[in-house]
């Protein structure tokens, strides 16, 4: 369970990464017409959305946690900042419950 919980983490990272930089090109760009737009960011995002979904919905379900939480990794990949607040609290849940899997006192 912790190489799936790593691989979502990374995952997230990277989405969040990408999003990030994809929306300020593209605002950049809006404002500048000379500036380069990188379209191949959105595809890049795209392709690590579409695993990063994959692996959270494996990890939601082997976690046991409500639909909710599905709801939510689902939205985080699609608005800019929102997947590493979102990161933050699944990493702070997964922890919490099950410290021993980290080597913390339960």
């Amino acid at each position: 369970m912790t190489r799936l919980f790593t691989a979502y983490r990374v995952l997230a990272i990277t989405v969040g990464v990408c999003l990030l930089l994809a929306s300020i090109d593209w605002v950049l760009h809006r404002i500048d017409d000379g500036f380069p737009d990188l379209w191949w960011l959105w595809m890049l995002h795209g392709y690590v959305y579409l695993v990063y979904l994959a692996v959270a919905l494996v990890f939601v379900r082997r976690a046991r946690w409500s639909l909710e939480y599905v709801g939510l990794i689902i939205v985080a990949g699609l608005v800019p900042i929102l997947m590493f607040v979102v990161e933050h609290f699944v990493s702070r849940r997964f922890k919490r419950e099950h410290p021993e899997l980290f080597g913390l006192p339960a």
